[in-house]
């Protein structure tokens, strides 16, 4: 592969094919993956023998998509029998021999028991070449440094993404979450990094925190790209711009850790935004399902639905038709920027989902509205419930932060609930706060909050 630094894209055979040679390359992959998965697996082979299938008969993307979606409760499920049958979580489910797993990745567990990924030194290879691929699309190369503020455990955020800096020749700095914020902010000061990789809402109480840590504001500490990761806020345009002005950098939204699904957004200014591009194609299928049903939905222009995955030409633990709970929109028209690949969009996840008075809300979707307003609001706030959604007693009640010079809250409220009633179909209780009354958080900002004094 050339070194040319000029060039666009990573690996520009693969991410550059046409429509039809990446079509062919998944169902070749898939035909391959899914024969693989039967013959290694005992919960794959089971699969297969309740559904009535052999790998054989999987000659299409259709006749794939009659197999049944594993959810994350239904992998957590398979990690405790292989525990009490096996004496170890992954017997059942990974394909490889374990002489051949060399890494064991985890999702962060917050809404539960952390679910784990089992990596050959092929499938270490594929996660490295994705990260490759997303930061060269955004600018970065050999002789940039990356300041990783992510958590640093076996989180897929964590080492997988520090081994895909140094696959791309970048230089990483695991500096983490663990040692607070003037650690991070002292690091920064000490290696000169040109990039930071953290969630958008630690990136805002950077900003915040960095005159009072270090003298000057965040926009004189050199950064010239924030990469938002760990959760969402990357993809709205008024947090965006905030990051984008406060540090004086480039924005982008990207995912994917240490498994087969990665995407990044366009190099455009702060206040567009026009998706992620899907850069793993390859080596990850994409479905869309329906959430209630998980009834297949055509992956057409502007189609939303509940992302299913499938991992190709994987060794460790494929994953095959699994549903994470994200709610996704796609688009597969080309797009401006001239990149490669179909777009993606996170728009929340199908368990946060709340139901108010028959309408469904994202605690994403809030967010999104409640920024809108910086800085007029700080954009910290949290849904306030009496018991665990997804059915909320109306109204709902949300505790929001004012940005400290609002003179008129009443008519901030209006503005704000106008905007709920007309974007959302809500009329929320709103409770004021003063500036940073809510604890922030560096890792994933917990939107929702059971409390029995509601």
């Amino acid at each position: 592969m050339s070194t040319d630094p000029a060039r666009r894209l990573w690996n520009p055979a693969v991410e550059g094919a046409p429509r039809e040679a990446m079509r062919a390359l998944q169902l070749e992959r898939l035909r391959r993956q899914v024969a693989y998965n039967y013959e290694r697996s005992p919960v794959y082979r089971r699969i297969f023998d309740e559904a009535g299938a052999r790998p054989e008969d999987i000659r299409s993307f259709d006749d794939f998509a009659r197999l049944p979606v594993m959810t994350k409760d239904q992998h957590r499920r398979i990690q405790e029998e292989s525990l009490e049958r096996h004496g170890n979580p992954y017997a059942l489910l990974a394909c490889a021999r374990p002489d051949e797993i060399v890494r064991i990745n985890a999702t962060s567990g917050t809404t539960g028991t952390p679910t784990l990924y089992t990596l050959t030194a092929h499938d270490v290879g594929v996660v490295n070449e994705m990260h490759a691929r997303k930061y060269w699309r955004a600018g970065i190369r050999p002789g940039h440094v990356m300041i990783q503020a992510l958590s640093l455990s076996m989180f897929t955020g964590g080492l997988p993404l520090s081994q895909g800096i140094m696959h791309l020749g970048a230089c990483v700095v695991p500096v983490g979450i663990e040692g607070g914020t003037r650690r991070v902010l002292d690091f920064v000061r000490l290696t000169r990094p040109h990039a930071i990789i953290a969630t958008p809402s630690f990136g805002q109480y950077l900003i915040e925190e960095a005159p009072k840590l270090t003298g000057r504001p965040a926009h004189e500490l050199g950064l010239r790209w924030f990469f938002c990761a760990g959760e969402g806020g990357g993809g709205n345009p008024e947090v965006r711009k905030a990051l984008a002005d406060g540090f004086g950098a480039k924005v982008f939204d990207h995912t994917g850790g240490g498994h087969a699904f990665h995407g990044i957004s366009c190099d455009e200014p702060a206040e567009e935004y026009k998706g992620m591009h899907f850069v793993s194609e390859d080596h990850c299928l994409l479905e869309l399902v329906d959430p209630a049903t998980k009834a297949p939905i055509p992956l057409t222009d502007g189609a939303v639905g509940e992302m299913v995955f499938t991992f190709l030409d994987w060794r460790g633990g494929p994953f095959m038709r699994y549903a994470l709970g994200d709610l996704l929109q796609v688009w597969t028209d080309p797009c401006p920027c001239g990149m490669p690949g179909h777009r993606f969009k996170i728009l929340g996840r199908t368990d946060d989902m709340l139901t108010v008075k028959g309408v469904n809300v994202y605690p994403q979707a809030i967010a999104n509205v409640i920024f809108r307003f910086f800085p007029r609001v700080t954009g910290a706030f949290r849904i306030v419930l009496d018991r665990p959604g997804p059915m909320v007693t109306p109204p709902m009640r949300i505790r929001l932060e004012h940005g400290g010079a609002e003179s008129d809250l009443a008519k901030l409220e209006a503005e704000l609930l106008a905007a709920f009633r007309e974007e959302l179909r809500i009329a929320p209780a709103l409770e004021w706060l003063a500036p940073e009354s809510l604890p922030r958080e560096a890792g994933k900002t917990r939107y929702i909050e059971v409390s029995s004094n509601a």
